[in-house]
């Protein structure tokens, strides 16, 4: 048996398990974390995140997508597993852990974990971006993962969808692909989002990287101020901190609440 816990970061839910012994050995991952994520057939989740042992850190996660694709960053994953290492007595209140995109710091405050992201890079402008269900106006950037920004008029009724998917699997992004924001500013210091996340190919209730990512194109063209406080569709509000200079952000930091669902161990049985 497995033992797992099932933790939620503003709407996004993960299964973390602590894998520093190494006695999960996967030969094949992305059946693994499919069978997983599954909502009905087995426990649910956006992600799998796995705690390992690192020489370079508190410790390194492994974070895998509800479709069995590993990903180098997700920000309400990391506030996650920054709250399980802590409560977990891996790592203090104020840790560092390894990720594919660089090593990433946090500190716990209770069930409030606020978590410093790598320099976002890549900033750019498309202008127009012509799909099957109409043409877009975007930014690109890298927030620890690749994200395609629009802003809206009506973001309740926005079929973030049909959009989403075909921005994520426009040639303009491949191999890679992208995750798709559409956002509504409220006013200097909040704005509202919804996300199409890559890997979970859907709309998720929360997006950690996506409300940064939207966060700093908002700054970039002057219509917010930091801190921004950012609206998810759970209902819950993300707090993003950053520092612009010339253009270039840094210091850039995630701030939200956690909190764990449940633990309990995988039987050998949900994996047939």
């Amino acid at each position: 048996m497995v033992e797992f816990y099932k933790m939620s970061g503003s709407g996004n839910d993960f299964i973390l398990i602590d894998n520093r012994d190494g006695s999960l050995v996967l030969s094949d991952p992305v059946r693994f974390v499919r069978i997983l994520c599954e909502r009905k057939g087995s426990v649910g989740a956006d992600g799998v995140i796995l705690i390992e042992n690192s020489p370079r850190a508190d410790f390194r996660w492994r974070f895998f997508n509800a479709d069995g694709s590993e990903a180098e960053m997700c920000g309400n994953g990391g506030r996650c597993a920054a709250r399980f290492a802590f409560l977990m007595g891996i790592a203090p209140e104020r840790m560092t852990f390894e990720t594919l995109a660089g090593i990433i710091d946090a500190e716990v405050k209770g069930p409030w974990v606020k978590l410093r992201l790598t320099d976002p890079k890549g900033l750019s402008y498309v202008d127009r971006l012509s799909t099957s269900v109409g043409d877009f106006s975007l930014y690109t950037i890298d927030t620890g993962v690749p994200h395609a920004v629009c802003f809206v008029e009506e973001l309740d009724s926005f079929d973030v969808l049909t959009a989403g998917r075909a921005i994520r699997f426009h040639d303009y992004f491949q191999p890679a692909g992208t995750n798709a924001d559409f956002v509504k500013i409220h006013d200097t210091h909040s704005l509202k989002i919804r996300t199409y996340e890559r890997g979970v190919e859907d709309e998720t209730l929360a997006c950690g990287t996506g409300s940064v990512a939207a966060a700093l194109v908002a700054a970039h063209k002057k219509l917010v101020l930091p801190p921004v406080e950012v609206l998810v569709r759970s209902g819950e509000k993300l707090k993003i901190y950053f520092e612009e200079k010339e253009g270039f952000f840094r210091n850039v930091y995630l701030e939200g609440s956690t909190k764990v669902v449940y633990q309990g161990k995988l039987w050998e049985e949900a994996l047939r």
